[in-house]
C-alpha cells in the first residue's frame, strides 16, 4: 500500500547535489530515491508544483523522473487539475497520453463536465479530491449540504457520474489526518480506491489510518518522512530505511488486527 511522494525541492535537498544544474539535481535526487525504494513501494506520487516552480528545468526533471520509475510501479501525477470540459480534456491528454501517467488527482469544484474527460480513460485512475489532509479542509469540505458534509456529497455525485457501480477508474483523496471520517466512509464505500496522504510530516498516524481503512483498497502516501530522512550523501539509503520502517509498522498493525477464522471440522 506504500506510495512514496516525490515532493522534491532544492531547498530540502542534500547540499552536495546543489553543485549540479537544477534539472540534474532534481532528476538525480529522484533517481536515487526510486532506485533505493522501488521494491518497497507500489506507487510514486509526483507533486507537479515542486517541478513547475523551476520552469522548463522542472518539467524536464519531471520527465526524467517518469523514465526512472520501473513499469511495475504506479505513477500518480499529483496535479489537481480540473476546468471546463475542453480544458480538462487537454489536461487528460497531457497526463494520460503525453506523459503516460497511470493516475491523476483532479479538483471537482467545477462539476461533472470538468471531471468527465478524465474518466473517459478507463485504463487510468482518476483521484477526485474529497477530504484532504490539510488544515484548510475544514473551511469548505465539511459544510453541511443536505444533511451531509460537502465531501460526502462530492463523492456520491462523482460515483454517479461514472454511470458504473464500483467504477474501477475512479478513486478519492481522503487524508490520513481524518481517521474517524475515513472509517465512516469505508462503511459506505468499502471497495472504492482511496489515495490517503498525510502520514508522517502532516501528522497522520499509520496505525489509526490502517484501522480506519479496514483493509479496503488504498494507497497510503508518505513523502517528506521518507525522501528527506537524511540530508547526507547516503540520503537514498536513509530513505530506504524509512520506507522499510513504515512497512514494518504497517505489518505490525495489520498482524495485531488479524483475527483467525476457525476452520469447521
Amino acid at each position: 500500500m506504500l506510495c512514496i511522494g516525490l515532493d522534491t525541492s532544492l531547498e530540502q535537498m542534500p547540499q552536495h547535489l546543489l553543485s549540479l544544474p537544477t534539472v540534474d539535481a532534481l532528476a538525480e535526487f529522484n533517481r536515487r530515491i526510486i532506485a533505493s525504494t522501488h521494491d518497497l513501494a507500489v506507487a510514486y506520487k509526483i507533486n507537479l508544483a515542486f517541478y513547475e516552480q523551476y520552469g522548463l528545468d522542472g518539467w524536464i526533471a519531471f520527465e526524467r523522473t517518469l523514465h526512472a520509475i520501473p513499469p511495475e510501479c504506479i505513477v500518480i501525477a499529483d496535479a489537481k487539475r480540473g476546468d471546463i470540459g475542453n480544458t480538462s480534456k487537454a489536461y487528460a491528454k497531457a497526463f494520460y497520453e503525453r506523459y503516460d501517467c497511470d493516475a491523476l488527482t483532479v479538483a471537482p469544484y467545477m462539476g461533472q463536465d470538468s471531471v468527465a474527460p478524465f474518466l473517459e480513460y478507463h485504463d487510468r485512475m482518476t483521484f477526485v479530491l474529497a477530504l484532504t489532509s490539510n488544515a484548510g479542509s475544514h473551511d469548505f469540505q465539511r459544510l453541511d449540504v443536505g444533511h451531509k458534509p460537502l465531501y460526502q456529497a462530492v463523492m456520491q455525485s462523482a460515483m454517479a457520474w461514472t454511470q458504473v457501480q464500483d467504477a474501477t477508474n475512479l478513486g478519492f483523496v481522503v487524508g490520513a489526518t481524518h481517521p474517524q471520517e475515513l472509517a465512516e466512509l469505508r462503511q459506505s464505500m468499502p471497495s472504492a480506491m482511496f489515495l490517503i496522504p498525510g502520514v508522517g510530516a502532516q501528522g497522520g498516524d499509520i496505525a489509526d489510518t490502517l484501522t480506519a481503512n479496514a483493509g479496503a483498497p488504498a494507497l497510503i502516501n508518505v513523502s517528506r518522512a521518507i525522501i528527506y530522512a537524511s540530508q547526507d550523501r547516503d540520503f537514498d539509503h536513509a530513505a530506504r530505511t524509512a520506507a522499510m520502517n513504515f512497512l514494518q509498522a504497517a505489518r505490525s498493525v495489520r498482524s495485531t488486527q488479524h483475527v483467525q477464522t476457525p476452520v469447521n471440522s
